[in-house]
């Protein structure tokens, strides 16, 4: 077999797209509706209304995927998407912000779930690993711009909302160019298949259970640990943008490795190299050193999905693989729900530094082990 690229570009565009989307949004509406004087529990709850859209997506990609052509709905989800924004940028009723929130959360996971499958339908094995590398480090550098585009556009008029509208709407007509030369197609789900998945391959749902784990705890939780000891809410800002960066540069090599030695062994080091980050940061002074473990954190659990990606596109084909997308999704859903309330639950009942450590411990003593026990059977059948 050999690589798509064609539908591999219109891939990395869309959960491009979409990872910008999410980046400049999360940030970006709270910073509005909290200059418009609405509660933080009001917030909150429109926040909410993403991950509604989210979970939504989930239950329908199986029906939709099988009456509409993936690649149409890539495209029709990225207009989605645009139409959401651009409703941001010209209501400022707060329902609508609401609905809006909920279309973007559902129109951009619909992105990421069929994006997903047919990356590993038009990818082959022998470069599957570098491919989903390039795919992650994509991922992670659109979650990193997105921030950094509220300085340069303001949060005053909509505009940033409107450019990023206009953006979505341009990513969406190249990839109708684009996917007019690509020969593979992203596969439908049969009825029935997230369940027949998640029970098939409890290992893969559970590594990105962790990821989400994981990385919601540094992302959302290190921040106020930081604060919390004094640091300055500069550096507390600051540390999120030094896990991006390196994070994204890291996942192409990562990639690599998952195509020249053991794949479930790249997952179970990275598992570990997360735990074991997460255990040394209170022991950590200078703030050189623990931007460097943040980074590393940052690194070594993308790495953990950017393996279960991989292992997913190894092991299974058809409609398995949207199944599998979709359980990817609720997984992360879940697990960072987790890894928010786990280390907000730890600082508070403890010291600060009882967040990164719980969370080390987590991560050390079940999933790691979780692991390991389970990738001892031998690779189920692909479908």
């Amino acid at each position: 077999m050999r690589a798509d690229w064609a539908a591999i570009a219109v891939v990395i565009f869309g959960v491009t797209a979409f990872s910008i989307s999410q980046g400049l949004t999360y940030p970006l509406i709270s910073l509005v509706l909290a200059a418009r004087h609405v509660s933080p529990g009001m917030i909150g709850l429109n926040g909410a209304c993403f991950a509604a859209g989210m979970a939504l997506s989930v239950i329908a990609v199986g029906p939709i995927s099988r009456n509409i052509k993936g690649h149409r709905l890539i495209v029709l989800s990225l207009l989605g998407a645009s139409f959401s924004l651009a409703m941001f940028a010209s209501f400022e009723a707060l329902w609508i912000w609401f609905v809006a929130r909920f279309m973007l959360g559902f129109c951009a996971s619909l992105i990421f779930m069929i994006s997903e499958a047919w990356l590993n339908t038009a990818c082959p094995d022998s470069i599957r690993g570098r491919v989903t590398g390039l795919y992650g480090a994509s991922l992670c550098a659109g979650f990193a711009a997105g921030p950094l585009a509220i300085p340069v556009f303001g949060t005053e008029d909509g505009f940033a909302f409107s450019m990023l509208a206009v953006y979505v709407a341009f990513v969406a007509f190249a990839s109708v160019i684009i996917s007019r030369k690509a020969y593979t197609e992203p596969p439908r789900a049969a009825a029935g298949t997230f369940v027949t998945f998640v029970l098939a391959a409890p290992m893969l749902v559970a590594m990105v259970l962790a990821f989400g784990f994981a990385d919601i705890a540094a992302i959302s939780g290190m921040p106020v640990y930081f604060t919390e000891l004094g640091y300055s809410p500069t550096f507390a800002a600051m540390s999120v943008t030094i896990m991006a960066l390196p994070t994204a540069i890291a996942q192409p090599f990562v990639g690599m490795l998952l195509d020249k030695v053991s794949r479930t062994l790249v997952a179970v080091v990275t598992s570990l190299i997360t735990a074991v980050c997460f255990l040394i940061v209170p022991l950590l002074e200078s703030q050189v050193a623990i931007l460097i473990d943040f980074a590393i954190i940052g690194a070594a659990s993308l790495g953990l999905y950017t393996s279960a990606l991989t292992l997913l596109g190894e092991r299974y084909t058809g409609g398995m693989l949207v199944a599998g997308s979709a359980a990817f999704a609720m997984a992360y859903a879940v697990g960072s729900a987790g890894g928010s309330l786990t280390f907000g639950a730890a600082m508070q009942a403890f010291t600060p530094a009882g967040g990164p450590v719980i969370v080390g411990c987590l991560m050390m003593l079940f999933f790691v082990a979780f692991v390991v026990a389970g990738f001892r059977n031998r690779r189920p059948e692909a479908e």
